[in-house]
């Protein structure tokens, strides 16, 4: 492994640890982003499950003619995640933004998923 790759690893895992110790309980919202897309996930780290998903490779999304890596994506995801916790009677959470810096793309996925619903 390449020393970029070891201090990425080692800041995950550090968010991740701190972020189960601040959880109490709480589904995990799990962020992940590409080049091209990016997806999101709702996980009970007590059962190891994930409970809802969602990601810019959905038809729903990709049918609009939108492109996947960029903001008004993250947006659509955000809200799309919203949904689908109320579904399951999700309203808190905490946010594991997965490293990246709360910028751009993490911060419109995150800020849409408070508008639709979401405590964290």
């Amino acid at each position: 492994m390449s020393r970029l790759s070891d201090r990425t690893a080692r800041r995950t895992a550090t968010i991740r640890r701190k972020i189960r110790l601040a959880g109490r309980g709480r589904a995990r919202l799990s962020v992940f982003r590409s080049g091209k897309h990016i997806y999101v996930q709702l996980i009970d780290d007590d059962k190891g499950a994930t409970l809802a998903a969602a990601s810019t490779l959905e038809k729903t999304i990709r049918g609009d003619g939108k492109k996947g890596a960029d903001i008004a994506a993250a947006k659509t995801v955000g809200k799309l995640i919203a949904e689908r916790a109320k579904e399951k009677g999700i309203k808190d959470v905490v946010f594991d933004r997965g490293g990246y810096l709360y910028h751009g793309r993490i911060k419109a996925l995150a800020d849409a998923a408070r508008e639709g619903g979401l405590n964290f």
